[in-house]
């Protein structure tokens, strides 16, 4: 009895700090967990970012580097605008925004806690128009804005330890399995098979990013378009759905055509 009972409060205190730890994501107000702080998640992302940068080659492309940042500033000065104006701005005031172009082959772009993104540039072939970058850079910057390495990082903490631990606890006692642990959680590696986001986070980001890059006075009916690119560039081949954290082609094209008229009514200028 004594047993069930201290089960019993033990279940209770993680069932409120659980529920003391859930945040709402902008605009889609979906709960979350985080049981770690913004400023926490962007000073472990920055060092994540700055090892990676290290141990990559940046392009030298000046003309490619500027027209990605030139987008990426577009659609974050949009986003922190909207932020503000609906009291959110705290909940972005630890961001350092970054945007790199590293060269390399890979068909990738991912974005961390903070605002640290970066382009492959494998992906920049892709883009026609600065509308076709808008589309994956807004939709990086939604994991970003949405807090979903936060998140991801938070499930994995309570999976693995089964319950709450501080993050400076963690570095401490465990340096290399939290730093390989943040790799997973913070959207790097996607091309060592590492399934950083789920594919509710990666269809929420779409949702976000088309609302984000028509904040930004980009097309977002080119956000189906692109992925119809996409998936002629693949023929048509993708992972079963159960073993892709990303949505099947067609599954994100039809959702991205049918919220391009909503993002055009709610943020289109």
């Amino acid at each position: 009895q004594d047993t069930f009972g201290c089960l019993k409060r033990s279940l209770l205190l993680l069932t409120v700090f659980i529920l003391g730890a859930c945040s709402t994501v902008p605009i889609t107000g979906r709960k979350q967990l985080s049981i770690f702080s913004s400023a926490q998640m962007s000073s472990l992302a920055n060092e994540q970012y700055k090892a990676t940068l290290s141990e990559s080659k940046l392009s030298n492309d000046a003309s490619e580097v500027a027209r990605l940042q030139r987008v990426g500033k577009n659609i974050i000065g949009a986003v922190e605008k909207y932020m503000s104006d609906n009291g959110m701005a705290d909940r972005i005031a630890d961001y350092n925004w970054e945007i790199n172009l590293i060269d390399s082959d890979q068909v990738n772009a991912w974005a961390m806690p903070g605002g640290k993104i970066a382009f492959y540039t494998g992906i920049m072939p892709l883009f026609d128009t600065d509308d076709d970058i808008a589309v994956v850079m807004s939709h990086e910057i939604a994991h970003a804005i949405a807090g979903h390495g936060g998140e991801r990082m938070s499930q994995q903490i309570l999976a693995q330890y089964g319950g709450a631990i501080a993050l400076e606890v963690l570095l401490a006692e465990k340096p290399a399995a939290t730093k390989n642990l943040a790799s997973m959680a913070l959207g790097i590696g996607t091309q060592l098979g590492i399934l950083a986001y789920s594919r509710k986070h990666e269809t929420e980001s779409d949702e976000l990013g088309l609302y984000f890059m028509t904040m930004a006075g980009y097309d977002p009916y080119v956000g189906s378009k692109f992925w119809e690119k996409m998936s002629a560039l693949s023929n048509g081949q993708q992972p079963p759905k159960l073993l892709s954290t990303h949505p099947p082609h067609g599954e994100r094209i039809a959702n991205l055509t049918k919220l391009a008229p909503v993002a055009e009514e709610r943020f289109g200028r």
